[in-house]
């Protein structure tokens, strides 16, 4: 079964944050939709088997209009390997607000936070599951 679940964030610079989600994070770009004037319509990019849509803040529209004042989310995501992970956050310049550490419920994660505010938490702890790794 395809992910269920998927997190959709708007961004007043959709483009750099698809750069980022994709050089420090390690994402996969599935597809990128821009308008005429080089706003991102709609982005998808997965990691493992999860998927973040996003999309340009500013924009007409039902869904874009409920989140026009929407503040920063957090979203987590299941990696394999959260110190080599974290390096390569860092090597591209994150804020990391903690750095790997390795938590009482069994899993280790870290947590950043992207140049709009929200905030991304990457470890071993797979919800529902066993610790991954």
């Amino acid at each position: 079964m395809a992910n269920t679940i998927s997190p959709t964030i708007l961004y007043d610079d959709a483009k750099a944050a698809v750069q980022l989600l994709k050089d420090a994070f390690g994402f996969s770009e599935v597809g990128v939709y821009e308008d005429e004037n080089g706003l991102v319509v709609h982005a998808e990019l997965t990691y493992g088997d999860g998927t973040v849509m996003l999309g340009s803040r500013g924009r007409e529209g039902v869904f874009a209009k409920a989140l026009a004042d929407g503040g920063p989310v957090g979203v987590y995501v299941v990696v394999e390997n959260v110190d080599a992970h974290h390096q390569q956050a860092r090597d591209h310049g994150v804020e990391i607000l903690m750095p790997p550490t390795d938590q009482d419920y069994g899993g280790r994660d870290y947590m950043a936070r992207d140049a709009e505010g929200n905030v991304w938490s990457f470890g071993t702890y797979v919800p529902g599951g066993a610790a991954a790794g």
